[in-house]
C-alpha cells in the first residue's frame, strides 16, 4: 500500500477511535500518523498472527496519549478486529487511553507517565544486543516530554552502550498541553542536543513519508551509535480545523459533525 494513503487511513481510523469516546488527544495522534505508516508498511518486522514472537522489531510509544493512532495502525495491520476501535477507554476495553502491553496485541511496552519511554526502549535494545537479536527498537517521543530529565539520562546510556539498534523519533510539533514548548520550557535545538549526547542525528519533514523512509534506511545502515530522527510536524495534521487550533488541539472533542467534516478532508 502507498505510504501516504496508509497514513490517511490511520488518521481516519484514529478519529473513529477517538469519536467513539467523544474526545481525546487528537493533535498528537494525527501528528504521528505518517511515521506510523512508514514504520508499519516498510520497516517493522512483526507478525500480526504472532505478536509476541521472540525475535521482532519493537515500538515504544513514549508519548502514550497518542495511543489511538497506534491502535488504528495495529487494527489496520490485522493485530485485532477493527471493531475494537469503537471501545476506546470504555469499561472492559482492551484499548485503554494509554497503551498497555498486557491488554493490546502488538503493543510492546506500556505507556505511563511522559518521559519514561526512552529508558524502556534502551532496556529493550540492550536486551536484544545481549541475546543476539539483530532487530530494531523504535521509540516515538514528544518534544514536550523531552523537558523531563530522565530522557537525557537514557540518551547518555544509549550512547555509552553503543545501542545502534535504537531509533528515536521526536514528534517536534512545538506544542504541548500548556502552550508552545518554546514558551513553557524552551528545548533549544533538539537535533544538536541529541547529537551532543552521542546520537547519529538527522531532521526531516515528519509528514513526508518518502523522507521518513529514507531517514530510517540511513539510520539502520549507520553502526556504532544510537539514532535520532527529529520530525518537524503539525499537531492535528490532515484536518484543517484541528491544525488551526494551536495548543487546544492537544485534547479536544470529536463530535459527530467534526467527525463527518474530518472524514471529508481525509478522502
Amino acid at each position: 500500500m502507498d505510504m501516504q494513503q496508509f497514513a490517511k487511513q490511520i488518521r481516519r481510523e484514529t478519529l473513529r477511535c477517538i469519536h467513539s469516546q467523544g474526545s481525546g488527544h487528537v493533535g498528537g495522534c494525527l501528528s504521528i500518523a505518517d511515521v506510523l505508516a512508514v514504520l508499519y508498511s516498510r520497516h517493522m518486522d512483526v507478525d500480526a498472527a504472532h505478536p509476541k514472537k521472540p525475535n521482532r522489531d519493537c515500538l515504544v510509544l513514549s508519548k502514550g496519549h497518542a495511543g489511538p493512532a497506534w491502535y488504528a495502525t495495529l487494527a489496520l495491520k490485522g493485530f485485532f478486529p477493527m471493531e475494537w476501535l469503537d471501545t476506546l477507554n470504555k469499561l472492559g476495553t482492551r484499548l485503554p487511553s494509554h497503551a498497555n502491553v498486557n491488554l493490546t496485541p502488538g503493543v510492546d511496552m506500556t505507556a505511563g507517565s511522559l518521559g519514561q519511554g526512552l529508558s524502556c526502549a534502551c532496556g529493550l535494545a540492550l536486551a536484544k544486543k545481549i541475546s543476539g537479536d539483530d532487530h530494531f527498537v523504535y521509540v516515538i517521543v514528544g518534544d514536550g516530554e523531552l523537558q523531563e530529565g530522565q530522557n537525557w539520562e537514557a540518551a547518555m546510556f544509549a550512547a555509552a552502550k553503543k545501542l545502534d539498534n535504537i531509533v528515536v523519533f521526536v514528534d517536534c510539533n512545538k506544542l504541548q498541553i500548556d502552550g508552545a514548548t518554546k514558551e513553557v520550557c524552551d528545548l533549544g535545538d533538539v537535533e544538536e542536543k541529541f547529537r551532543a549526547f552521542g546520537f547519529e542525528t538527522r531532521r526531516v519533514n515528519g509528514h513526508d513519508c518518502r523522507a521518513l523512509d529514507e531517514a530510517i534506511c540511513a539510520a539502520k545502515k549507520h553502526k556504532g551509535a544510537p539514532h535520532c530522527i527529529v520530525m518537524d510536524t503539525v499537531k492535528g495534521k490532515g484536518v484543517s480545523f484541528y491544525e488551526n487550533m494551536g495548543a487546544a488541539v492537544h485534547s479536544t472533542s470529536v463530535t459527530d459533525e467534526q467527525y463527518k467534516l474530518a472524514l471529508e478532508e481525509l478522502k
